[in-house]
């Protein structure tokens, strides 16, 4: 089993940033990929961006390309998402999820572990 735990949401103006952290515990040597995805009320779960554990490889959603940045410390066992030019559309609840396939995947429905999720607000 993999435990994922988010941390770092919080409130903040249009524009600012926050970084959001995700430490993971557990069996954490058969994962392979680490995504961010988020739901903001109403809305379904949408991917926001991978990366690689082994490779460090990232992909990110357009929406928050140039905006955003996936990075690993693999000694910390923790994946962050550094959030920068924030606008009121990035509000929701973000969450760390955990992939045990080689092939990086988009779709919530891939991902086999995930965290609680930690909320973001922005506002306008």
């Amino acid at each position: 089993q993999v435990q994922l735990v988010e941390s770092g949401g919080g409130l903040v103006q249009a524009g600012g940033s926050l970084r959001l952290s995700c430490a993971a515990s557990g069996r954490t040597f058969s994962l392979y990929h680490m995504g961010w995805f988020r739901q903001a009320p109403g809305k379904e779960r949408e991917f926001v961006a991978h990366i690689s554990w082994r490779s460090g490889s990232t992909f990110y959603a357009d929406s928050v390309k140039g905006r955003f940045t996936i990075s690993r410390d693999n000694t910390r066992n923790t994946v962050y998402l550094q959030m920068n030019s924030l606008k009121p559309e990035d509000a929701a609840r973000y969450y760390c999820a955990a992939d045990k396939s080689p092939i990086g995947s988009t779709h919530y429905s891939r991902y086999d572990y995930w965290g609680q999720g930690t909320q973001v607000t922005v506002s306008s």
